[in-house]
């Protein structure tokens, strides 16, 4: 299987939706954020590792005490992964935490404090 074929394509998105599910619904884990989302999976063409990248909102200590509470539930998670996606292999998950999201944020107030300073020099333009 080709690392960017349908079937591996249509996989990286049943494996994301139902990690998602089994940390939102099923871990019970009090170091793990309510607020963490899958942002994408990547599972290897055999089928045997999995890369899910997780997204949390809060601060640097909650995501380290997230990763901490995911990677202690890791064997509960394949096992959960297994029964509820029909594979030849369940991949061994691994997660990392993904900034893009709260890079662009910090980007998007960037942009905003430079439009607001731009619209404030025109308007002090105009005036004089």
């Amino acid at each position: 299987m080709r690392k960017n074929s349908i079937k591996n394509t249509r996989i990286n998105t049943e494996v994301q939706h139902e990690l998602s599910k089994i940390i939102r619904e099923e871990i019970k884990d009090p170091r793990i954020n309510q607020m963490t989302s899958v942002v994408s999976a990547e599972v290897a063409p055999d089928l045997k590792s999995c890369k899910a990248y997780i997204s949390v909102l809060g601060d640097e200590e909650s995501q380290k005490s997230t990763l901490e509470g995911l990677q202690s539930a890791e064997g509960f998670i394949r096992r959960q992964l297994a029964q509820r996606i029909n594979l030849r292999n369940t991949p061994e998950v691994r997660f990392i935490i993904d900034q893009s999201i709260e890079y662009g944020v910090n980007m998007s107030k960037l942009i905003d404090e430079v439009n607001k300073k731009d619209n404030l020099s025109e308007s002090n333009l105009s005036e004089t």
